[in-house]
């Protein structure tokens, strides 16, 4: 399994940098709204325009990942196989995580923000073939607020459709610095960085994006810590997100977001890779 330490660590550098957004209504990693296509952004790599259906390519990348596109997912019913076996559950977290609910999401629908910088859920569009999203949490305890956390695993039809997400990415906080998650919780102050394969400690996926900010709940207060890291391998993002409570530092959720961006990205490969 791949170390998945140093995109989260680079959390420490997201102070002056540029902004993005990655949260759903369910605490989960969004998309650009519908008809507002993201324009190109640097830090990323591929393309950043949409694709027109071909296949993933086999061609190796300086991460050692060779997808073998016999096993690339081409159905929706592929696809949330493959969804469903790559997100973390509560155990891939570390100990004592729970369901929390509600524990998935409609695999038919993913999040997107919309005009007013709320997250709402949308159906899929054609590019993408699965979008599956799973909270846990580490329950309240001695005195501790509970840690909240999200992952999603979003499978698009194309490498270039998988690109088009992580750049439009980029832009969401720049439109949306503070946005709604679900009814009584919101992020504010979001600051992100992307990075390709190599940059910023990035070496476990061919690229990532991070955003730290503030959380703010009804009934747990705040400011507490927040957390966001997606990352791509092939035609697959992969995000977790953690929240933070009273008595929760921030090692503690970032261990926890290790763990489980740890285990999905092995997954992802586990599943694409080509034989050896």
């Amino acid at each position: 399994m791949r170390l998945f330490t140093g995109v989260v660590a680079t959390g420490l550098l997201l102070g002056g940098l540029g902004a993005c957004s990655g949260t759903g209504g369910d605490g989960s990693a969004g998309s650009t709204p519908s008809g507002s296509p993201p324009s190109p952004a640097p830090t990323t790599t591929g393309s950043t325009t949409g694709s027109t259906g071909a296949a993933p390519s086999a061609s190796a990348t300086t991460l050692g990942f060779t997808p073998d596109p016999d096993r690339a997912p081409k159905t929706r019913a592929e696809g949330l196989r493959l969804a469903r076996a790559v997100a973390a559950t509560p155990t891939n977290w570390g100990p004592g995580f729970v369901r929390r609910s509600p524990y998935e999401s409609d695999p038919g629908s993913w999040p997107v923000l919309d005009s007013d910088c709320v997250w709402e859920r949308e159906p899929l569009p054609s590019t993408v073939l699965a979008s599956l999203t799973r909270n846990s949490e580490l329950p309240a305890e001695g005195g501790k607020g509970p840690i909240r956390v999200t992952a999603v695993v979003t499978v698009h039809r194309t490498v270039n459709d998988a690109d088009w997400e992580m750049a439009g990415m980029l832009e969401e906080a720049l439109r949306c610095p503070d946005q709604q998650l679900r009814q009584g919780e919101r992020i504010t102050g979001l600051l992100s960085q992307g990075a390709a394969y190599g940059l910023l400690a990035n070496f476990t996926s061919e690229d990532s994006l991070t955003e730290g900010g503030k959380y703010y709940s009804d009934t747990l207060g705040g400011p507490h810590y927040y957390y966001w890291v997606q990352s791509r391998l092939g035609q697959v993002t992969v995000a977790v997100v953690g929240r933070g409570a009273k008595g929760r530092s921030d090692d503690d959720v970032d261990s926890a977001l290790r763990q489980g961006a740890g285990q999905m990205l092995s997954r992802v490969e586990t599943e694409l890779e080509a034989p050896q």
